[in-house]
């Protein structure tokens, strides 16, 4: 018994092409397609090349959270949530509460201030900013912290709405009891 031979695998033969060539026609049209986009889209900043410089706070209020900033540049508005905070308040009480801190200290039209505010209601959010725009300020002026720790602006008032027992209506609230 003769075991039979086999034969070497002969390869196909592919043309030979430049590869060069091929490799190089992705990266061109990548580059292309890189320089297209820049034309679209500059690099540059055409605004200011510095952003704004601002101090930054956060109040509380029950659930509500505030948070405050204070740029020394700029329109001097009072914007919260983006609108216009005579807006976004409409009663005066509320208008009064949230610029307090403000006016306590004199420069309610001296900066631009913006809030981002979410949670709780329309009081207690008024009182948020109040305590935002206070500890703001003590960041801008060290000076402001004596009165308005006087006034009461510094303090977080921490009184929260009290969580629901098992076996009663509310917090504290029991359903109707019945002698016999």
């Amino acid at each position: 018994m003769e075991k039979a031979k086999k034969k070497p695998k002969q390869r196909k033969e592919t043309p030979k092409s430049d590869s060069k060539t091929i490799a190089a026609s992705p990266e061109k049209e990548i580059l292309k397609k890189s320089e297209e986009i820049q034309e679209d889209f500059p690099t540059e900043k055409s605004i200011s090349s510095k952003p704004d410089r601002y101090f930054e706070a956060v109040g509380r209020r029950k659930t509500a959270t505030a948070r405050v900033r204070l740029f020394t540049r700029g329109e001097k508005v009072f914007l919260v949530n983006g609108k216009p905070y005579k807006e976004y308040f409409p009663i005066s009480h509320d208008q009064e509460t949230v610029t307090a801190s403000l006016n306590k200290m004199k420069c309610l039209d001296k900066f631009r201030v913006t809030v981002l505010v979410r949670g709780g209601g329309r009081n207690a959010q008024a009182e948020a900013i109040r305590h935002g725009t206070a500890r703001v300020l003590i960041d801008f002026n060290n000076n402001f912290k004596k009165r308005l720790r006087k006034v009461g602006y510094l303090t977080r008032d921490p009184r929260m709405r009290e969580r629901k027992k098992f076996g009663l209506k509310r917090a504290r609230k029991a359903p109707q009891w019945a002698k016999r």
